[in-house]
């Protein structure tokens, strides 16, 4: 059983990208599980623009729950911090962490998957991708670290 971080299309539109011909559809992170037989299971996540529900059903795939705009059944973050030590808290809560994060943090703290690190912050500058991780070593301990990506292709490319 791993943990994965995808992104899910919502039929929702931000604001900046109202005008445009061709809709550019809002995307958002969620968390989903991923039995060894590599079955995902399935989940409700709301989208962090428009609210409304969906059930996520395989990696970067859902449907939209008609008629639901809320649910009390859904964890929220405020929900995963009451069973997460509060140094880890305070870091979460420091670097403004989505909730496809702290459901990924509450993964690897339930699981023991000591040495497992979540993403906290990326900054892209130019051609490189800063990249600061929360690296869990144990229930009470944890790293931060970050590392420089380039995101440039270097070198010849064809077809």
């Amino acid at each position: 059983m791993r943990g994965v971080k995808h992104l899910i299309q919502c039929h929702c539109v931000l604001p900046q990208y109202r005008g445009r011909k061709e809709p550019f559809f809002h995307k958002f992170t969620v968390f989903s599980i991923v039995q060894d037989d590599e079955t995902v299971l399935p989940k409700f996540s709301q989208c962090n623009n428009c609210q409304v529900i969906h059930k996520v059903m395989d990696l970067c795939k859902s449907e939209i729950v008609p008629g639901v705009d809320e649910s009390n059944a859904i964890l929220t973050i405020n929900d995963i911090k009451a069973s997460v030590p509060e140094k880890f808290c305070k870091v979460m809560n420091n670097h403004q962490c989505d909730q496809a994060s702290w459901e990924h943090l509450k993964f690897i703290l339930e699981n023991q998957i000591w040495g497992e690190s979540i993403i906290i912050s990326r900054e892209t500058l130019g051609d490189s991708t800063q990249l600061k991780l929360l690296r869990v070593n144990d229930q009470n301990n944890y790293v931060l670290e970050s590392h420089l990506r380039q995101e440039e292709i270097l070198g010849e490319y064809s077809l």
